[in-house]
């Protein structure tokens, strides 16, 4: 009987554990460790930051969903990792031993890159968490209530852009909802080289109809921006040209700020020798394993994976949630083949699908391989992205309450786009075209 133990419990580790549990059989025990005892839906938290979520909407406790199906929760954050010993320690001091490691805790929030930002501390909010997006919105609040200057953006070293242009353009709805857009002037700063590149060098069409939407809204944006430091109502920007020379220095004044920060390793992570890049992100090869630990496989955001190439300002690449799924997948059908004595062969689908809320309207896109050249290169918008967005959201909270361990993307998001003649090209490792 091996243990396996997910160390996080989010869009990556939840279906991981489910998984587990409806592949490897009940003869293994499945532990799940998180910082906290509950699961959030991250990719609502634009929506809860401008009051059109709850709390009680997008969070539900992790611990009897997981016991339903047999699988052990712990609610209490890492410490530290052994791969000598093949043991996690917890903050109470717990040591928990494992056969099989899953890391998807996700990343650190590193406000700390930039002086003044973040909501704890700073000047800027954020909507990483659903902590942070509940901290926004009490700030929306106050924007409202006395109207002034809003920047949303993306720090220096950013990697996942989409949420910020999802912030933006869903505040700009609630702003005109509540008829004070006119007294909001609304500027986008990002690390981006231009607008619409997402950390991707750009899917499709993706600059020429974000920057559409922008005009077409009234946002004003600086890009190739390095933030330097802010303070209460001020930012610095120093805009760079395409060589990374200063352009022009920026002292943008603002009522409400909602910039993403730069990602990193979490602690208990990254400070394991040979486990991760300098950055704290897991290497793995192309089994999600990594190639020092054989025995610990990691999937989603916390995996490293290297940019699409230089820019002025630095920018990392996104992992989106059809690419951590597919992920997950791979892992735990290389675990079942490790457990027969075999070598893994499964690999995960490093290919973009995104839907992002407008507030009325949305985008979605498509990249396959999410490194270009790509052989599908698709961003298409409109009102039935809005929609489909709402839809999934129940779908994919439904599904993690359900235990239920059929890849949501794959089987829904595809559909939503229309793409259905996409899944004879998609190489998904187990439904090879």
């Amino acid at each position: 009987m091996a243990h396996i133990v997910v160390l996080g419990a989010g869009i990556g580790g939840m279906p991981a554990a489910y998984e587990a549990r409806d592949l490897l059989g009940k003869e293994h025990r499945i532990t799940v460790i998180n910082e906290a005892d509950y699961f959030q839906f991250v990719p609502s938290n634009p929506w809860v930051a401008v009051g059109w979520r709850s709390r009680e909407d997008v969070v539900f406790p992790i611990g009897p969903y997981l016991e339903r199906k047999g699988i052990a929760f712990i609610a209490q954050p890492a410490t530290g990792i052994d791969p000598a010993e093949n043991t996690v320690t917890l903050r109470n001091g717990d040591k928990v031993s494992y056969d099989y490691l899953i890391i998807t805790t996700g990343p650190r929030l590193s406000f700390e890159e930039v002086e003044g930002a973040g909501p704890h501390g700073g000047f800027t909010h954020s909507i990483c968490t659903i902590d942070h997006a509940e901290k926004c919105h009490e700030d929306f609040e106050r924007l409202c209530a006395s109207p002034g200057p809003v920047i949303v953006g993306a720090m220096p070293g950013a990697s996942c852009f989409g949420p910020a242009y999802e912030y933006a353009m869903v505040l700009d709805a609630a702003l005109r909802k509540k008829k004070l857009r006119s007294k909001v002037p609304m500027t986008f700063v990002s690390a981006e080289p231009y607008i619409g590149h997402l950390g991707l060098d750009g899917v499709g069409d993706s600059k020429g109809i974000m920057e559409h939407e922008f005009r077409d809204h009234d946002i004003r944006w600086i890009t190739n921006a390095k933030t330097t430091r802010v303070e209460d109502g001020k930012m610095y920007v120093d805009e760079l040209d395409v060589n990374g020379n200063l352009l022009k220095k920026h002292e943008l004044p603002f009522r409400h700020a909602m910039m993403l920060p730069a990602f990193k390793g979490v602690d208990a992570v990254a400070k394991v020798e040979g486990l991760c890049n300098p950055r704290g992100f897991v290497m793995v090869d192309a089994y999600q394993r990594n190639p020092k630990y054989k025995n610990i496989y990691s999937a989603g955001v916390c995996i490293a994976i290297p940019p699409v190439g230089p820019t002025p300002v630095p920018c990392g690449v996104p992992k989106t949630g059809y690419m951590i799924e597919s992920m997950v997948t791979a892992i735990v059908h290389n675990i079942r083949e490790e457990l027969a004595g075999l070598q893994p062969t499964h690999k995960g689908t490093w290919q973009a699908i995104c839907l992002a809320d407008f507030g009325t309207t949305g985008a979605a896109f498509v990249a396959i391989p999410q490194i270009p050249p790509r052989d599908v290169n698709w961003f298409g918008h409109g009102r039935w992205v809005h929609l489909a967005k709402i839809a999934f959201e129940k779908y994919f909270i439904r599904k993690m309450k359900k235990g239920n361990s059929e890849p949501v993307y794959e089987k829904y998001v595809m559909k939503l786009i229309g793409f259905k003649r996409l899944q004879d090209k998609v190489m998904h490792p187990h439904h090879p075209s």
